[in-house]
């Protein structure tokens, strides 16, 4: 078997607390120095990479001297507000000495389940990711007041990686990988090296929290794979302190559990937007339009829109149609339908004039894009 990490170009790579935080003992600034020259290394293999790092409130349970993770939510918040500082800075200091800037994003649920700031913060990671910046994302722990988790960062990897089609999802944790029982009940358990994403039977064999410091489980992961691949990411579980355990995943080298998913990420993207979404709008497109994305595989721009009709959101999926009705695709929007109107028949160029602002130069990218 080799890693889908050689061949992948985008990648979501998840470190968990025992292993940020040395099992709770502070940050261990050896281990996320190893991690940032190996991430360097992937970035000079042409990789991008966003990192999803646990570790604030273990950091701050250790600064304020908690033995045991608080149970009150406020106690929780001020360990993540502490931790989130010391976090920060040493992954900056890390990445610095390969000349590579890192950018702290926090995240919550309400983030990324409406649909503006969904698509707020894909921009955002797609720009940084364009700019050479290695995202640093945590879950926003200091301001949840609700649950102080998405579930787990591991979901939040999983998450992350569906929001800007990772190709693939590196969860490290302080176990070898999935194994056929608890190996630290069942001495005859044995490393499972490869199997589907989703498949129901690894849910009943995956263990609880190994430790107190982090929140989640081998479960958690399994969990987390399968919601990855429903956009066509594929998932290795590994040991974090497996000696250049990133660098030899991308070499092709197979290293703890490799979960497929059984969609490719295209395909995944597509099936969501044709099969899955109600459209709330419709756009009538001229006959260079489309013919430009029937034809040519070309993003649609306003000027190739001579009709908006119904009342639809940033982000909102739409029909687009041709001038006799005729379904041709169906795609996220870039703009509101108000601003839409604005701005239809005109070129690209015009919509700072227009607006006042640019959000994106197409109304609907090629990427966010399914022809019918």
């Amino acid at each position: 078997m080799q890693s889908v990490i050689q061949r992948a170009k985008r990648l979501i790579i998840k470190v968990g607390s025992s292993l940020v935080t040395n099992d709770g003992k502070g940050l261990d600034a050896n281990a996320i120095a190893r991690w940032a020259e190996q991430i360097a290394q992937l970035r000079a293999l042409g990789k991008e990479v966003v990192l999803v790092s646990s570790g604030a409130v273990a950091e701050g349970m250790q600064r304020l001297g908690f033995e045991k993770r608080p149970t009150g939510i406020h106690h929780l918040q001020a360990c993540a507000a502490v931790g989130q500082m010391g976090l920060a800075q040493i992954y900056e200091t890390s990445f610095r000495k390969h000349d590579l800037h890192t950018a702290q994003v926090l995240l919550t649920h309400a983030d990324l389940a409406d649909r503006e700031r969904y698509l707020n913060a894909r921009s955002t990671l797609f720009a940084l990711l364009q700019l050479g910046v290695v995202p640093v994302i945590n879950e926003n722990d200091t301001v949840v007041t609700d649950e102080i988790k998405f579930g787990d960062n591991d979901t939040l990897g999983a998450l992350v990686a569906n929001l800007i089609e990772a190709e693939a999802l590196i969860i490290l944790t302080d176990q070898p990988g999935l194994f056929t029982a608890d190996p630290r009940k069942d001495p005859t358990a044995t490393l499972i090296s490869e199997a589907r994403a989703g498949d129901p039977s690894l849910e009943l064999i995956a263990g609880g929290t190994g430790t107190g410091i982090g929140r989640g489980g081998m479960l958690t992961k399994i969990l987390a794979a399968k919601r990855a691949a429903t956009s066509g990411a594929h998932t290795v579980i590994a040991w974090g302190r497996e000696e250049q355990v990133l660098t030899r995943l991308a070499a092709g080298e197979a290293i703890g559990t490799q979960l497929n998913a059984e969609t490719a990420q295209l395909t995944a993207r597509k099936q969501w937007m044709a099969d899955h979404l109600k459209t709330a709008g419709r756009v009538v497109l001229d006959a260079g339009a489309v013919q430009k994305l029937s034809l040519e595989g070309k993003s649609l721009l306003p000027i190739g829109v001579v009709e908006v009709s119904g009342e639809f959101g940033r982000g909102d999926v739409i029909t687009c149609v041709d001038e006799n009705g005729r379904a041709i695709a169906r795609g996220m929007s870039n703009y509101n339908s108000s601003d839409a109107r604005r701005i239809i028949r005109h070129p690209s160029s015009e919509i700072q004039a227009i607006l006042g602002f640019v959000e994106e130069p197409e109304l609907v990218h090629r990427d966010n894009l399914v022809l019918l």
